[in-house]
């Protein structure tokens, strides 16, 4: 097997998107406007509005990372971000998604390039064995398929 682009990544970030968004809409719509009322209702006024502000910072993020992986460079072998990618992680292949933790919670079995895992099998090539550390004191291979 080989590393490969994932054709499309663009299209399954713009729907992550599109659903953030509706998020963000309803829990726009779950604040109470009127400052009136009960400490119950001063609260989930409180808790809708943070929820719209880290909304906003995930959309925000995630509008920046569509936009880098319009102009992200593909080497042929060698795993990039946005590539599919086989690991044998020692229980024989697994395919990955390197990319967001917005693809992962798409529903997308990814590896994010920030992990551990993701930082060793970065720039390696197929055939590579890298190892990493996912915690102090344990230390794992994976081969890229």
């Amino acid at each position: 097997m080989t590393v490969t682009a994932t054709p499309n990544r663009t299209e399954i970030l713009t729907n992550r998107l599109t659903q953030l968004r509706a998020e963000r809409d309803q829990a726009q719509a779950d604040t109470v406007r009127d400052p009136s009322g009960d400490i119950a209702d001063r609260a989930t006024n409180v808790e809708a509005t943070i929820r719209v502000s880290l909304l906003d910072e995930r959309i925000a993020q995630l509008q920046l990372e569509i936009e880098a992986s319009r102009h992200e460079h593909h080497d042929e072998g060698v795993v990039g971000v946005g590539d599919t990618v086989t690991l044998d992680l020692g229980d024989g292949p697994e395919t990955f998604v390197v990319g967001s933790v917005e693809e992962a919670l798409a529903g997308i079995d990814a590896v994010t390039p920030s992990s551990p895992l993701g930082q060793a099998i970065l720039g390696a090539k197929v055939g590579d064995t890298v190892t990493y550390s996912p915690r102090p004191g344990l230390e794992l291979s994976a081969t890229i398929l």
